[in-house]
């Protein structure tokens, strides 16, 4: 094989492998020992700990952003949409309230989110499965101080729970706080 064919399939090899080293050196050498071609760097992504990781942005009362540009949708809970799209037109129909309202019920979760965990550190613990239809991670999200942030936003009356099988860890401790918010009139249940 023509040897700068070969870096070549050994540079592109390297781009697609999702690997977690900050930096990798490609050399290729002659058979006579000699080095043939360049040394390169060839930067390869950073390792994300999903123990320790930054929320760059809420994106929605129940969905936020990673500092490594992921999304993640909580599990168990659901807060209303903060924008009129197809979602926000089926809750309007199966609960029976314009949209307005219930946009600017996921309006004051989403904002009620963001004082919880935008720009903080957050654990990322996952349940059954890891990713949803949409490529987003699934997780219950925990600050550094241990403050459970699922649990917050239901408790506080922002969100009500959903329960999707497989994975329906916290799916009793989510409708008990539920109701309790609901019945003491907390957030959006005032």
């Amino acid at each position: 094989m023509n040897k700068k064919l070969l870096l070549v399939a050994i540079i592109l090899l390297l781009i697609a492998i999702e690997s977690y080293a900050e930096t990798s050196k490609v050399t290729l050498n002659s058979e006579s020992g000699g080095t043939v071609g360049l040394e390169l760097k060839i930067p390869l992504g950073k390792q994300y700990d999903y123990n320790n990781i930054k929320c760059t942005k809420v994106v929605d009362g129940d969905t936020i952003e990673l500092e490594n540009g992921e999304k993640v949708r909580m599990i168990g809970i659901d807060t209303p949409e903060s924008r009129n799209n197809s979602k926000t037109k089926r809750d309007s129909e199966r609960t029976g309230q314009d949209i307005k309202t219930i946009t600017l019920m996921g309006k004051k979760a989403t904002e009620f989110t963001k004082t919880l965990v935008e720009g903080k550190q957050v654990r990322l613990e996952f349940d059954v499965q890891e990713r949803d239809r949409y490529g987003r991670l699934l997780a219950y999200i925990y600050l550094t101080d241990g403050t459970f942030v699922n649990v917050e936003i239901v408790k506080s009356g922002y969100a009500s729970p959903m329960t999707i099988p497989p994975c329906v860890k916290y799916a009793e401790l989510f409708k008990r706080l539920y109701e309790e918010a609901m019945e003491t009139k907390r957030g959006l249940w005032e």
